[in-house]
């Protein structure tokens, strides 16, 4: 009647790896309006509105559209909207439609943006202080 397995409770989409827990979004999976996590997450699928959280892994064949703000984003598919990280990887798979606010920046030879870099400034929000007001909402 009880399980000690605690994963068997975990929602479909969501794992707990030592102590953090991440969503993932599929690649069957599409979304209209605005996406904020206080978790990790991980979209295969197509976004249409902003993503907010703390670290964003994307896939090769996903789409957002829409502006992103995460601590941390590694993104490989195509973005389009304006994108505010603190340490950003741009795989070579990537398209970038928009302008990229960035502290830390790593770009792979083949990525293609379409959009102006500029470090984060006294102009650009934090994300750490949007990151931090939605996990206190979450609380």
């Amino acid at each position: 009647m009880f399980s000690k397995n605690r994963a068997a409770a975990q929602p479909t989409g969501s794992n707990t790896v030592a102590g953090s827990t991440f969503s993932v979004f599929g690649a069957d999976t599409r979304i209209k309006g605005d996406v904020t996590a206080s978790a990790d997450l991980h979209v295969d699928g197509r976004i249409e509105g902003d993503v907010t959280c703390t670290a964003l892994v994307q896939g090769e064949a996903s789409e957002i559209v829409g502006a992103v703000k995460a601590e941390t984003a590694r993104l490989s598919g195509v973005i389009r909207g304006t994108i505010s990280v603190r340490d950003l990887v741009v795989l070579k798979s990537a398209r970038i439609h928009g302008d990229v606010h960035y502290d830390s920046l790593t770009i792979e030879q083949g990525a293609q943006v379409e959009g102006r870099f500029a470090p984060r400034g006294a102009n650009e929000p934090s994300v750490a202080a949007g990151v931090e007001a939605l996990l206190a909402a979450a609380v």
